[in-house]
């Protein structure tokens, strides 16, 4: 009954979160290059089990030509499946996913004009910091970071430096920007409300901004991010 609770409440949401996202989207790229598929829409569906998982994304492939659909697998034994294409083709291939990932949804998003920066993130860019201060959302799902990451590159002249998603981090995931110390706090808090205007599942959310980054943490956070690599001295 709490899943399916759960997934009523993400399905619900679709809607609303498109909404805020459209209103806020901009067209403007900040200097990264488009990357075919993922744009200008996206969706992703996270869900907690793997087999309805692949279900939910037959049915997404079968029910709208979108443009690009990437499945798997990631920690602890979720199941993610993002689209990308034309909006109505997005919307339509999500709304299949919710039917048919009924009672093992976790989260969802749904971006109608998604930031060329977090297309390039998705695709595993990352960027060193160099400005005055580094921002940083922890999630307790992908698709909210996803959310916070878009949010926040539309709401402040920051860069988004990387995006990292559940493998290794139990399912959690963050996203950090960099900037002017006024810029990143606002990238922070745009995305904090982003994700907030409409329900999550339980879950703690994190905002932190931190000015003037020691240069021995801006190291770590440049290699290889895992605790024994950086011990190992492998990142």
């Amino acid at each position: 009954m709490a899943r399916e609770t759960r997934s009523a409440a993400a399905r619900g949401a679709v809607t609303a979160r498109g909404a805020v996202a459209a209103r806020e989207a901009t067209t403007a790229a900040r200097g990264a290059a488009p990357a075919a598929g993922l744009e200008p829409a996206i969706a992703l569906l996270e869900l907690d089990s793997i087999a309805v998982g692949i279900e939910a994304g037959d049915a997404m492939a079968k029910r709208a030509p979108v443009d690009v659909l990437h499945a798997g697998t990631v920690h602890p034994g979720r199941f993610l499946i993002l689209v990308g294409g034309a909006v109505a083709d997005v919307e339509e291939a999500l709304a299949a996913g919710c039917e048919a990932g009924e009672g093992s949804v976790l989260d969802v998003v749904l971006l109608p004009a998604i930031d060329p920066q977090v297309v390039d993130a998705l695709r595993g860019l990352r960027r060193a910091g160099e400005g005055e201060a580094l921002g940083i959302i922890e999630t307790a799902t992908v698709a909210s970071v996803i959310d916070a990451a878009d949010a926040g590159v539309k709401g402040a002249q920051v860069r988004l430096i990387e995006l990292r998603i559940a493998d290794d981090l139990g399912g959690k995931a963050y996203v950090l920007f960099d900037g002017r110390v006024s810029d990143v706090e606002a990238a922070v808090e745009q995305g904090l409300h982003r994700i907030s205007v409409a329900e999550r599942p339980a879950g703690r959310v994190v905002g932190r901004v931190v000015s003037q980054l020691h240069g021995a943490m801006r190291a770590n956070l440049e290699g290889d991010a895992r605790f024994a690599a950086r011990v190992r001295g492998e990142g």
